[in-house]
């Protein structure tokens, strides 16, 4: 049996192309770029709360998030608040943490005003954290600005451990315990 040119170009095409595209031994197709998070990250915890309990919507929902001294005036200190947008739907940016500061409150101002009504009254932004993905703070699709010059407009910085740590501290201390609370009383501000 005589084989022509044809058929053994054929032959020799399909044999090269099942050595280049299975020969490898791993499946074809996308690679999965995700990389596991685990139950206890406070981002899937966060997600997972405003998911069940404020059906994956959370809008100008305001938070006080602790004093941190004022690098202006040294020896006083700043009362920070928070205002979270969260959108589960969104393809980029499904959770959004504004941060502002003013002068610490005293106590009657605490009872006084509402966390939302201290939010408007500082009038510009200090930091912004926009994430996308469960995990730690600096993955694709996470970005974090600040002023770019002092009462500038926020742009994005390079995300460090020390941002990585404030967002952390954030979810941690203030967020989960105060929406947690708002979900179990009913209230979701």
């Amino acid at each position: 049996m005589k084989i022509n040119s044809r058929t053994l170009y054929l032959i020799f095409g399909i044999a090269l192309m099942i050595l280049v595209l299975g020969g490898s031994g791993t499946e074809l197709g996308a690679k999965d770029k995700s990389q596991q998070v685990g139950p206890n990250d406070p981002t899937v915890r966060l997600y997972s709360l405003l998911d069940s309990k404020y059906n994956g919507i959370l809008e100008d929902y305001c938070v006080l998030a602790g004093l941190v001294d004022d690098s202006k005036n040294p020896g006083q200190k700043q009362q920070n608040v928070l205002r979270i947008e969260y959108k589960k739907d969104r393809a980029f940016g499904k959770l959004r943490i504004y941060l502002r500061s003013v002068a610490q409150l005293s106590p009657a101002q605490m009872k006084t005003y509402s966390p939302k009504q201290i939010y408007d009254f500082a009038e510009t932004d200090s930091a912004k954290f926009t994430k996308t993905d469960p995990g730690p703070f600096g993955r694709p699709g996470d970005v974090y600005f600040e002023p770019a010059s002092d009462g500038g407009a926020l742009a994005p910085v390079n995300v460090t451990p020390e941002v990585q740590a404030h967002y952390e501290r954030l979810l941690t201390e203030f967020l989960l315990p105060s929406l947690e609370k708002g979900a179990a009383g009913g209230n979701t501000q």
